[in-house]
């Protein structure tokens, strides 16, 4: 039986620690930021992107990894017979699915390669790839694998709040009369991802819209404490906030493994400042 490995994007949500324990191979994304390029998580750190995307003239632009870097590192991933399962950010918020698949045929390595669109981003992509690197590393097949992440993937949960509608607003994800309408208001909105489809759930006012939805989603994980094994909480900028909702989190049941960290640009860039992020999945 060949070697199974797991490879993602840099949008995810990994633990250094975690990447290196389930060898788990990252292919960055690149970031533009007023016309200069940066590889992810190479030459660029979350914290770094964040400071520089609030000074920079125009909105980031984030893109796929190119071609060449997914062709690299499925030939070396494959290059001792070894069947790689690629899990992606979803197609539905970038083409780094598709260019993986394109470069698994250019290296000729398509049937050595299943290639996954974990539907979402950030910890939740970060769930269904932990699974398939311990799945991997405990001998199971290509389909127990698979069969285990879509598992997964169908009883999770994405619920983020987006406190500043600038970047929303200034990456066309609003109309210009709908978002200066919204900005005067002091509108936040409450988005979800169901089936890889970001939606926005609920639109409200202040920080008291803000407080109602965490404790609707801090309800929610009350009611099924004992099915939540993990719970991502994933900013832009407010890390105090974060350790807040993450030691009530703990409070209602110790034994969750909460996860506070920084978010990709891909999220940030769209989110802007004030952005965060629960992310879990129910067992």
């Amino acid at each position: 039986m060949s070697k199974i490995k797991v490879m993602t994007d840099s949008s995810v949500q990994l633990t250094s620690e975690e990447i290196k324990k389930y060898n788990i191979t990252v292919v960055p994304l690149t970031i533009t930021i007023d016309g200069q390029s940066y590889v992810d998580g190479v030459d660029i750190t979350r914290s770094d992107f964040v400071k520089k995307m609030n000074a920079a003239k125009n909105l980031p632009k984030t893109s796929q990894p190119p071609i060449g870097r997914f062709v690299d590192a499925i030939k070396k991933l494959t290059a001792d017979g070894s069947q790689v399962t690629g899990i992606f950010l979803a197609k539905t918020l970038s083409g780094t699915i598709d260019a993986a698949r394109q470069a698994a045929e250019i290296a000729g390595q398509s049937e050595n390669m299943i290639i996954f669109d974990s539907e979402l981003t950030d910890r939740a992509e970060g769930f269904q790839v932990l699974a398939a690197a311990r799945d991997a590393q405990a001998g199971k097949s290509m389909d127990e694998i698979i069969a285990h992440v879509k598992q997964i993937r169908n009883d999770q949960k994405l619920e983020m709040m987006v406190v500043n509608l600038k970047n929303l607003i200034k990456g066309g994800r609003l109309g210009a009369l709908s978002g200066r309408i919204a900005t005067m208001l002091n509108i936040r909105i409450a988005l979800q991802m169901p089936k890889g489809e970001l939606k926005v759930a609920k639109k409200g006012r202040g920080k008291k819209f803000t407080k109602a939805f965490n404790e609707r989603v801090l309800k929610e994980i009350t009611d099924n404490k004992d099915r939540i094994k993990e719970v991502g909480l994933s900013y832009v900028d407010t890390p105090e906030l974060m350790q807040e909702l993450a030691n009530q989190i703990k409070a209602i049941n110790p034994k969750i493994d909460v996860l506070v960290a920084e978010t990709s640009p891909i999220i940030a860039t769209h989110a802007g400042n004030g952005a965060y992020a629960i992310l879990y999945y129910m067992e």
